[in-house]
């Protein structure tokens, strides 16, 4: 019972620091269609820096999500506006070649710069557990990642439902000819989504540095943990995000007790089908798409 209760507690935790890795992804794809196959890299490019502002400057990793997210969202917003902006009217198979292209120019980039060598963030706290009860540890590092996330979450629909800034980025998600016509530039609110993604996506970065290793290789596990969790949750639905990470990681943490770790992930998938299946718009989410207008 005690070792449930662990997986359960560890898939708890876990799936928080998936539902900020997540949030971004899920963020990008509801208001722009757009299927951010580099986010994964941004993801890594967080954790990057994370490692060198702690080597050079002996910043906490937790302390650097700031200047992680300020960096990353200046490279979100001009990717999008100079480049992704140009396609991002085209069909969805384009930006899927856009968004590739420029996962493998990142992960090579960062192979060029740092090597394939995993590399982790050691802090005198991430490594230290609470007992619980019956033999159930909490990590304290797992658990400040967790905590990052939901405030994070929440702090993104706040502004999302209550500043200028993010009720124009809904708009422009919802109907981008009526968003243009109320005088909002749909361009700059583009770049700022995007921007605002990158920026989540340094920052959970910079939480993966502390709690696990990591090298150029993991992108694309980023990639697809972020895919699987946005559709789980409901596409564009920060909350659904949050919700698809929980499940997510519940899954696998379940799913390794009982199975070998190279079947973990088709368990996932697994699940991902059922909801699909029972609920096409995810658990958290609703029917977005089928009242979207497109001018």
């Amino acid at each position: 019972m005690s070792q449930f209760a662990q997986a359960t507690l560890y898939g708890l935790l876990q799936g928080g620091l998936l539902a900020l890795i997540a949030v971004g992804f899920s963020l990008v794809w509801g208001v722009m269609n757009v299927v951010n196959l580099a986010h994964g890299s941004f993801v890594l490019i967080g954790a990057y820096l994370a490692f060198e502002l702690n080597g050079s400057l002996g910043l906490d990793p937790f302390l650097a999500m700031v200047p992680v997210a300020v960096v990353l969202f200046g490279v979100g917003y001009l990717l999008q506006r100079h480049l992704i902006n140009l396609v991002v009217k085209a069909p969805i198979f384009i930006t899927l070649l856009l968004t590739f292209g420029l996962d493998l120019l990142l992960v090579n980039g960062l192979i060029w710069i740092f090597s394939a060598d995993y590399r982790s963030v050691p802090t005198g706290y991430a490594g230290r557990s609470l007992a619980l009860f019956a033999d159930v540890r909490l990590p304290v590092g797992r658990l400040l990642a967790a905590v990052v996330a939901l405030a994070v979450t929440i702090g993104l629909v706040l502004v999302m439902r209550h500043t200028r800034t993010g009720l124009a980025i809904l708009a422009t998600g919802m109907d981008r000819g009526a968003a243009r016509l109320m005088g909002i530039r749909a361009a700059h609110v583009y770049a700022l989504t995007f921007g605002v993604a990158a920026a989540l996506a340094g920052a959970a970065g910079a939480a993966v540095a502390t709690v696990g290793t990591f090298s150029p290789a993991d992108a694309g596990r980023f990639t697809l943990f972020s895919f699987v969790a946005a559709v789980l949750g409901g596409l564009g639905n920060m909350y659904g995000a949050l919700v698809g990470g929980l499940v997510l990681g519940l899954v696998e943490a379940w799913g390794g007790q009982l199975l070998p770790g190279t079947l973990v992930n088709a368990v996932a998938f697994a699940v991902l089908v059922v909801v699909l299946v029972i609920r096409p718009q995810g658990i958290a989410g609703r029917a977005f798409y089928a009242s979207r207008v497109e001018v």
